[in-house]
């Protein structure tokens, strides 16, 4: 009997409260921000589609990345300069098409807000939801460090630390194997360190560099500026800061998709969640 009553309780399914409300606004909050965010930067990006280091880029002197459009033969196409490689990206970077005909532009029409090249506008999206986003995140920590939500959910656990567990979630990973039954009550050790990296790394760079641009906050803290030895600097600090969120992001929503579109929507929406049965043991 007690070994029916064990089996039945490894076969059935758990629905388990994961996120509470407030982990769930910030969290859609952010999705909102960051959407408006990445489209307004692009569009304040395709006013000068060059990246340099240092204090001062200029047209003469060399960039580190540039999406440039060049004109051959009466004809325009896109080319995406990183170092001394050129990469070809006619259609998509450097020249895309506007109203049917290829034009001179870092990133395409769809990718920015507005659609149009506006820098004006795009700066005020950019800085409204810049802190918006401040804002929210400051709840969300608040609440994380008030809540026990870092040190309960975010903060690896001894077993998690070691070699053999990462290789392990690694490789389960890349065969789509994710966790069941009690193991899937907590985040696994490649969330939880991408989280942190994200939470207090990424996202606070990408605010430093943000602010250093800002003639305002340049003249109340003109230290900054030197910190990440110049305003160029700290635009291409800020540019691939970004660009490791969005990649974060994509990941992310890769594994929502192959790992339980529906049960990882609801946990993030109604805040419960399903935990699947263990595998049986072979």
């Amino acid at each position: 009997m007690e070994v029916s009553d064990r089996g039945r309780a490894q076969s059935e399914s758990k629905l388990i409260y994961r996120h509470s409300s407030l982990v769930r606004v910030t969290h859609w909050i952010n999705v909102l921000c960051l959407t408006v965010l990445l489209m307004s930067g692009l569009q304040i990006f395709n006013a000068h589609p060059r990246l340099y280091w240092g204090q001062y880029g200029a047209d003469s002197d060399p960039a580190i990345v540039s999406l440039d459009a060049e004109e051959t033969d009466g004809s325009v196409r896109g080319v995406t300069r990183i170092g001394s490689v050129a990469i070809p990206t006619t259609g998509f970077l450097g020249a895309s098409k506007v109203e049917g005909e290829l034009t001179p532009r870092g990133f395409p029409s769809w990718l920015t807000l507005p659609s149009y090249q506006d820098l004006a506008t795009g700066r005020r999206w950019h800085f409204f939801f810049a802190w918006l986003f401040v804002f929210n995140g400051i709840c969300y920590l608040i609440y994380s460090f008030l809540s026990g939500h870092v040190r309960r959910d975010l903060k690896p656990d001894r077993d998690q630390l070691t070699a053999r567990h990462f290789i392990q979630e690694i490789a389960d990973h890349a065969r789509l194997r994710f966790a069941r039954g009690d193991e899937a009550r907590r985040y696994n050790a490649l969330q939880k360190m991408a989280y942190l990296v994200v939470i207090f790394v990424l996202l606070p760079l990408m605010l430093a560099t943000g602010l250093t641009m800002s003639p305002g906050i340049d003249a109340a803290l003109p230290w900054l500026v030197d910190f990440f030895g110049g305003r160029q600097s700290a635009r291409m600090i800020h540019f691939v800061t970004a660009s490791l969120i969005v990649a974060f992001v994509a990941i992310h929503i890769a594994m929502v998709l192959v790992s339980g579109v529906w049960n990882n929507l609801r946990s993030m929406i109604t805040g419960y969640y399903v935990i699947k049965p263990e595998r049986p043991p072979i």
